[in-house]
């Protein structure tokens, strides 16, 4: 079997204080469980590795340790991780310190200290969660840092020596100005990171965020106010050498995110933790979300789930490995190729660079202008979508209303 890459994002699900906007499994009253969670993260990395052949048939390129906070927690926990992973990776076909592994920040919970400990386990990129320099904007999403505490925590990771840093931003937050989004783009790109990340906010159902509004403590954002954002936030990010890779991101020449563009590239991955989402041999399945189980389910693995997902695409007993699978991962899909197709179109149009119709052709054999000619006309008659050459991407139009182009590959 041809070796493929794959990535390894692992989930720290502990908070300080959970943002107001955040759905995301995460918690900030379940501090008692951080030393059995971890303990639990660890035999879930052993089970996946613990046969060697695994390793020949991925090559793991990158890992990405999100939550949550993995900076709330005590260092000596994430170190515990990252010994456990360089340990199970001896034989991996790229050197541990040759990938990228990043780590999110959060300012208010880090200190020198623990970025310290961070790069001496071979962390090499941060991403710091800013999402605003307005300290009353950050005060009433439910951020507990101010934007002097992003300044001490971003020095800091430079005095440490990090030189891969990604800075969070947000947009389209209640009460939030053009003229607040300028001078966040301002001060952030004085600090000259290597990629910032811009998200529009989502008002997610059952948030905090969502009950203000609800109750008219606060007002969601104008639709036209908040694309005006969204230009405004690309157009000066560009004049200012970031290159657009993806719809919320961008980064300085040959920084972009290689865990994200695996993913949007329709390569492989694992989930580590709580609620964590995994596409392994055209399987996705997903960890629990209660505490408790996930523990105890880590704690039973038998060594047999990597092998019977491994053939699970492969329809052998199809329905007997799903049961025996299902007793520690949730089967979400099991993927024919034309779920794979549509699928590499949905993720490919994520991107600024769109879909290449000879990458397309190379992985699937079928020319996709044929495939999808119904779907295409459609967006291009709607100019949503343009195609150039051998690309099928986003025009502007597309970039402001791409859940339209990507419903049409579900």
């Amino acid at each position: 079997m041809e070796n493929r890459e794959l990535g390894i994002y692992i989930h720290i699900p502990f908070c300080q204080h959970k943002c107001d906007y955040c759905d995301f499994i995460s918690f900030s009253n379940k501090q008692d469980f951080i030393e059995n969670y971890v303990e639990a993260v660890k035999k879930e990395i052993y089970n996946y590795f613990k046969d060697k052949t695994f390793l020949e048939t991925y090559t793991v390129t990158t890992i990405y340790i999100g939550g949550g906070t993995p900076s709330y927690i005590d260092s000596k926990y994430i170190c515990e991780i990252m010994e456990v992973l360089e340990k199970n990776l001896k034989q991996n076909k790229v050197k541990f310190e040759d990938m990228e592994i990043t780590i999110e920040v959060n300012p208010g919970t880090v200190n020198k200290e623990k970025l310290e400990q961070y790069k001496k386990a071979k962390i090499n990129r941060l991403s710091i969660g800013l999402q605003s320099t307005n300290n009353k904007i950050l005060k009433e999403i439910g951020r507990i840092h101010t934007y002097e505490q992003f300044l001490e925590t971003y020095q800091m990771a430079k005095q440490v020596g990090f030189d891969n840093i990604n800075v969070d931003l947000m947009i389209g937050l209640p009460n939030q100005t053009i003229e607040d989004i300028k001078t966040s783009l301002n001060e952030v790109v004085q600090l000259n990171p290597t990629h910032i990340s811009v998200y529009s906010l989502i008002v997610e159902e059952g948030t905090v965020i969502a009950k203000k509004v609800q109750n008219h403590q606060l007002q969601e954002m104008d639709e036209e106010l908040e694309r005006n954002m969204y230009w405004y936030v690309k157009n000066t990010l560009e004049l200012n050498g970031y290159i657009h890779y993806e719809i919320s991101n961008f980064a300085k020449e040959g920084k972009e995110s290689k865990h994200n563009m695996n993913c949007w590239r329709q390569k492989e991955y694992i989930g580590i933790g709580l609620n964590a989402h995994s596409y392994l041999n055209y399987v996705r399945y997903t960890n629990t979300s209660e505490m408790e189980q996930y523990i105890t389910r880590m704690n039973g693995l038998n060594g047999q789930i990597v092998e019977d997902i491994l053939e699970l695409s492969n329809n052998k007993e199809k329905e007997n490995l799903e049961e025996n699978i299902e007793t520690a991962y949730e089967i979400e899909e099991v993927q024919d190729v034309e779920d794979r197709k549509k699928e590499y179109m949905l993720l490919g149009l994520r991107t600024i660079e769109g879909v290449s119709i000879s990458k397309f052709k190379e992985k699937y054999i079928d020319n996709p202008l044929f495939l999808f000619r119904k779907e295409l006309e459609k967006l291009v008659e709607e100019k949503l979508v343009m195609i150039d050459g051998d690309d099928i991407r986003l025009t502007n139009k597309g970039l402001d209303l791409a859940n339209l182009v990507w419903e049409e590959f579900i």
